[in-house]
């Protein structure tokens, strides 16, 4: 795991400061409690809820203010003891894209000052942002609270922008400037790997002494190799996937930057060189429409129509947390084709399971994989280039077992305790500073 030990303004231990009582976090465009893999709620779905729940162990009380949805859904939910998720209304519940939010900021930052104007001054002593959407309305909120604001960028514009997929659209120069806006204006900020701190120092100027990497976690009592003599069979057989298939698996949102459509292509090409492996070989996605996916919502089943893999490749929705745990064991292969990545959670999962991961050497990607150790980065996008990589993992069984081994021993190290414990030295970090 890396991390880069948080150390106060002007010298003082970040320990020396108490840990927040309460945290206010703002997810303004997608709320924690949907369904990770579709629509806009992805692996930032799944940080947000795990580190809120570590958090309210220690005894720090989390607030989670997202986007109403919906008219059923309840002003205030509590998840877990310690932690509320406020839904708060700004615009239309139905049919605002991600992209038409920044037109909500306003609604949705009233709604967040309201909940706290009811309590006393200082109910909350820290503001974490996720995303530069929610960065916008933690920044007012911060400073009108006067408290610090922590944010975690989980992407950005200008390593997105960097690295497209041919018929992707590339980010807006308004999010640039947003971005912009919340780097400054942040008392720290959190990054996910070494590389994505470097992006922030490089790209967008922060302060290289405001910016600390924590890595996200995993959980590992979910994500789990299994029970039983044959944890993989066991799996298979509760999913109706036969013994002896040779599973490939991607799981994720279904839009160009996650690029699903190259291990589509690989596994054309997997069959060209051995069409005998049509009777085996399966290509399990599991994912739903997302961002700019959704203006070619057939685009994958007609690839997969034109391929002639029919009976190759199953498109599939989401699943919840303990039967994706079941796909991770029974595949043999997990792939990442992802363009960019800032972290990956999908690879560590997968590896917390005992699976190998094949990843495009991209982002945070080249952390979460130990290339050679727990899967194999591949530093191409090229249909071509990924068939000859997993096809030689299916060749080898042995190579195989060697890769899940080591995916067992590279998922340990990140548990969600150790974020949240990094994370909490953040805020007693920035709260530190603030005083003084």
């Amino acid at each position: 795991m890396i991390e880069v030990e948080p150390v106060a303004a002007g010298g003082g231990p970040a320990a020396a400061v108490p840990a927040p009582r309460r945290v206010a976090v703002v997810s303004l465009h997608t709320s924690p409690l949907e369904q990770p893999g579709t629509g806009d709620a992805g692996g930032m779905n799944v940080y947000v809820l795990e580190l809120a729940a570590q958090l309210a162990r220690r005894g720090t009380e989390v607030e989670v203010f997202t986007r109403a949805t919906s008219s059923d859904q309840p002003p205030v939910v509590e998840h877990l003891p310690g932690v509320l998720v406020h839904h708060v209304t700004a615009g239309p519940y139905e049919g605002l894209a991600k992209e038409d939010l920044p037109g909500q900021l306003c609604a949705f930052a009233a709604g967040l000052l309201r909940v706290e104007a009811r309590h006393e001054p200082g109910h909350f002593d820290v503001v974490h942002s996720h995303y530069w959407l929610s960065g916008q309305v933690g920044w007012l909120a911060a400073e009108r609270w006067d408290v610090p604001l922590v944010h975690t960028m989980h992407t950005m514009a200008k390593v997105k922008n960097a690295s497209l997929a041919e018929d992707d659209t590339p980010e807006p120069p308004g999010r640039v400037i947003g971005e912009q806006q919340v780097v400054d204006a942040a008392d720290r900020i959190v990054a996910n790997t070494a590389e994505e701190r470097r992006d922030l120092v490089e790209l967008y100027a922060a302060a290289p002494e405001r910016v600390t990497v924590v890595p996200p976690g995993v959980d590992l009592a979910t994500f789990a190799p299994g029970a039983g003599p044959d944890p993989r069979a066991a799996a298979r057989a509760r999913l109706g996937i036969a013994p002896d298939a040779q599973l490939l698996l991607f799981v994720g949102r279904i839009q160009p930057l996650k690029a699903p459509d190259v291990l589509v292509r690989a596994a054309a090409h997997l069959l060209a060189a051995r069409p005998e492996r049509r009777r085996t070989l399966l290509v399990a996605v599991l994912g739903g429409l997302s961002g700019s996916g959704r203006s070619r919502p057939d685009a994958l089943a007609s690839l997969v129509r034109e391929h002639a893999l029919g009976g190759v490749v199953r498109l599939q929705p989401p699943v919840p947390r303990a039967e994706l745990a079941d796909w991770y064991r029974a595949a043999d292969l997990v792939a990442v084709p992802s363009y960019s990545e800032s972290f990956g959670l999908v690879a560590l999962e997968a590896q917390a399971c005992g699976t190998p991961v094949v990843a495009a050497a991209v982002g945070g990607l080249r952390t979460a994989v130990a290339d050679g150790r727990s899967g194999v980065l591949v530093d191409s996008h090229d249909p071509a280039v990924w068939a000859a990589s997993l096809g030689a993992l299916l060749a080898d069984p042995g190579r195989r077992a060697a890769l899940a081994r080591g995916a067992l021993a590279a998922a340990a190290g990140f548990g969600w305790d150790a974020t949240a414990e990094a994370t909490a030295r953040v805020y007693r970090d920035a709260v530190g500073a603030r005083r003084r």
